[in-house]
Parts: C-alpha cells; sequence; structure tokens
C-alpha cells in the first residue's frame, strides 16, 4: 500500500454498510411515488446490476424504460429529493469500515479520495457528520459526474498521482480504474454483485474482505 501516490476509495459496501440501505431506498421511493411492486422491483434490478452508476442514470431509465414517461428534469428530480428522503438517516447510522484509521496512518505520502455514484453534496455532507471527511485529502466525489469524468478530471489537473489504487465492490469500480490506468482492489464483505468470484477471477483482479484486510497488506 505504501507505494501508492493515490488511493481512491468507492463508498457504498468499500467504506460505508450502505448497498443494501439503498437497494431499499430505491424500492421504497418507486412505492412512495406510486409505482406498482413490478416497477419498483425493476428499478431495483436495475440498480443491483449497475452497481456504482450515478442514480441521475438509473432513474433517468426508470422513467423511459420502465415506466415509459418522459424523463424531464423535473421528474427526476422529484425521485432524487424522495430517494435523499430516504435514505439521510439511515446514512447516518449504516455500519462504518474498521481500520480507516490505522490505514490512513500507514499511508501518510498518499492522497485519499471519494468516488462514489453517490451524490456529491449527499456525501460531502455525510462524511463531515461522521467526522471521516479529513482522512480525504484528495476529495470526494460523486454523481451528477460519473466515475470516468471525474477520473480524467483528476489525471488532467494533477490531483490524481500515479501509482494509484482504486478500491471498490463492484463490476463499474473496476472498468472505470481499469479504463483510467488504476490498480484496483475488489472488496467482497458487502459487494451485491452476485457473481463476484466469477468476475473477479475470469480478471484476475486481486480480492480482499474489507478496509481492515488492506490494513496487514
Amino acid at each position: 500500500m505504501q507505494q501508492y501516490k493515490s488511493i481512491v476509495f468507492d463508498c457504498d459496501g468499500v467504506v460505508l454498510d450502505s448497498n443494501v440501505l439503498k437497494t431499499e431506498a430505491y424500492f421504497r421511493t418507486a412505492k412512495n411515488l406510486g409505482a406498482s411492486d413490478a416497477e419498483a422491483q425493476a428499478l431495483v434490478d436495475y440498480h443491483v446490476r449497475l452497481g456504482g452508476i450515478s442514480r441521475y442514470h438509473k432513474f433517468d431509465f426508470y422513467l423511459r424504460e420502465i415506466l415509459q414517461k418522459p424523463a424531464t428534469k423535473e421528474a427526476i428530480q422529484v425521485l432524487l429529493d424522495e430517494f435523499g428522503r430516504e435514505l439521510e438517516v439511515g446514512l447516518m447510522q449504516c455500519e462504518m469500515a474498521s481500520g480507516l484509521d490505522v490505514l490512513r496512518a500507514s499511508t501518510p505520502n498518499a492522497k485519499w479520495s471519494i468516488l462514489s455514484g453517490g451524490d456529491q453534496q449527499e456525501l460531502r455532507k455525510l462524511f463531515a457528520n461522521r467526522h471521516i471527511d479529513h482522512l480525504f485529502d484528495g476529495g470526494i466525489f460523486g454523481s451528477p459526474d460519473n466515475k470516468d469524468e471525474v477520473l480524467a478530471r483528476k489525471k488532467s489537473n494533477g490531483n490524481l498521482q500515479f501509482p494509484a489504487l482504486y478500491i471498490g465492490d463492484s463490476k463499474y469500480d473496476y472498468e472505470a480504474a481499469t479504463r483510467a490506468g488504476l490498480d484496483f482492489i475488489f472488496l467482497s464483505n458487502w459487494t451485491e454483485v452476485a457473481d463476484w468470484q466469477d468476475f473477479c477471477s475470469s480478471n484476475n483482479i486481486e480480492v480482499l474482505g474489507s478496509i481492515s484486510d488492506l490494513c496487514t497488506g
């Protein structure tokens, strides 16, 4: 771990045990706004299949492809607002990865950053309220920009120094890291990727259970 100048962390399923929380919030959001059980479940299925992708994209797809309605900015915002209300309390209470402070102390020369599919403003407020924002001196980034866009911008402005490592729990995390030239470690304990063993094996991805396992690496 000491070789890296930049370490990028996904949030859900890596720093916070919030994957199930968010999956349930998608279902309740759809139901609260009048969806049938089948429509709400279709949104959940799409969310799980595209782990790490922005909620903006997921709600756009939900409106256009599942509800067959126009995906206007106003309609997407209604969904975003309801989803945010569903998440607010749970994100403050869900389990946080152990070992963050130990890993931070063992990588003093690396810039840490968060790169999540979650809402950027929500993430920054959450990390401040949970008193861990100071660990991420490289910044806390999220949607509406996608991960490829953020990584490209961080590379161009010098905020991402190599060698660099991305720590994630989804296929999209791995794909974004690979496209940007970062090394990648998959964390399995909280992932929602059903076939993660086969995926990681076929792509020769290093797998660990959780952040605490990195402290001895």
